[in-house]
């Protein structure tokens, strides 16, 4: 496994899953038209000028080829890594790990390609919640149900928890929400001011779009 040596707590980095194989959508999510551009790069965009470097989890090498197609690194104002999964067909949580090994900050927002209505306003939002004492930023729904309505793949983890992650795929534990309740988590309101229950929306069957 390839990993990052320096690693820096001011960097603000994000991780794209597009590895997901999309039955239900019938067709690859992140490269679908949406308004004119494909779905991923609504995502590119809203980063701009709020983030410091992307990383985009893609399942194969075609798909890398694909995405290299249509994503020009010189649009965007921070560096950009396209990188192929390492563990393939078992979910997000291997993307997850896949992506925190690329990444030069201590921590990373994950983002899924499927969800194009996320703002900067969020963005910037949920990177002020990092303190040293948390190994992950988890935004939830219901207060009497924190875990069960949170959403992990719209969450931030520190990179010190790809150990931790590789045990437990070794388990074959692939829930996020296992990695969660396993590790020191803050909990975040979804409460429509600071954080709205718009920002994610994700588009999973064609009749969501």
């Amino acid at each position: 496994m390839s990993s990052v040596t320096e690693v820096n707590e001011s960097i603000k980095s994000c991780i794209i899953l597009c590895g997901g194989q999309s039955r239900r959508m019938g067709q690859d999510k992140g490269s679908m038209i949406i308004q004119d551009k494909p779905m991923i790069k609504h995502i590119l965009s809203t980063l701009n000028h709020h983030i410091n470097e992307v990383v985009i989890v893609l399942n194969d090498k075609d798909r890398i080829e694909k995405y290299g197609e249509f994503i020009n690194p010189q649009d965007y104002d921070y560096n950009l890594t396209i990188c192929e999964d390492e563990i393939k067909n078992k979910g997000p949580m291997p993307g997850i790990m896949t992506g925190l090994t690329h990444i030069t900050g201590d921590y990373a927002l994950i983002l899924p390609c499927d969800s194009p209505y996320v703002s900067s306003k969020y963005i910037d939002t949920i990177f002020k919640e990092i303190n040293d004492d948390h190994q992950a930023i988890v935004p939830y729904h219901d207060s009497e149900n924190k875990l069960k309505t949170s959403e992990p793949l719209h969450s931030i983890y520190n990179r010190n928890l790809i150990p931790v992650i590789e045990d437990l795929l070794s388990q074959d534990i692939l829930h996020i929400k296992g990695l969660i309740e396993k590790i020191d988590t803050k909990f975040v309101q979804i409460d429509d001011k600071k954080i709205e229950k718009k920002e994610f929306r994700n588009l999973n069957r064609p009749s969501d779009i």
